[in-house]
């Protein structure tokens, strides 16, 4: 998860050469240094301290993406929440949740969305009973069963 305090673009140290080696690594989170350099116009050592920049401000991350599927987790679910009392202390009860993949604050109907991915509808009752539900604040819970991914993606660029 990228943090920060919202900072804009322009104070994160995002020139056009950083916005290139993103660019690059969504696309190809495993290019070498060196075909970085080549491809952008630096020095393979330029590069290195570039990425290590922006890894170490939280400006990206480098992680390999996969199918739960493929894992064992055969049950996926969004689960919409309305709460009582602080925001952001329950998204940090949330966010300790090993099952729990993603948390937003949100406006609208749901004070938080949250993902969950379990092994099956018995692990994702177990953790809405025992785990979501019993955070002091949970006031009302709505859960979307995920029938198919249909599109995920992480190359959104860095405009």
């Amino acid at each position: 998860m990228l943090t920060g305090n919202n900072r804009a673009v322009s104070e994160t140290g995002l020139d056009e050469i950083n916005k290139q080696i993103i660019d690059h690594l969504q696309r190809d989170g495993r290019m070498s240094y060196a075909t970085l350099a080549k491809t952008i116009g630096l020095s393979e050592a330029a590069v290195r301290q570039r990425v290590q920049r922006l890894l170490d401000n939280g400006l990206m991350q480098i992680v390999a993406v996969t199918d739960p599927l493929t894992l064992g987790f055969a049950r996926q679910a969004m689960v919409g929440l309305r709460v009582n009392g602080d925001l952001r202390e329950i998204a940090d009860k949330l966010a300790s949740i090993p099952e729990v993949d993603y948390v937003v604050i949100c406006a609208g109907r749901y004070d938080l969305l949250v993902e969950l991915v379990c092994t099956d509808d018995a692990h994702l009752l177990d953790l809405l009973n025992e785990k979501v539900r019993t955070i002091e604040g949970v006031a009302a819970v709505d859960t979307f069963m995920y029938l198919k991914l249909a599109k995920q993606t992480y190359a959104w660029g860095t405009r």
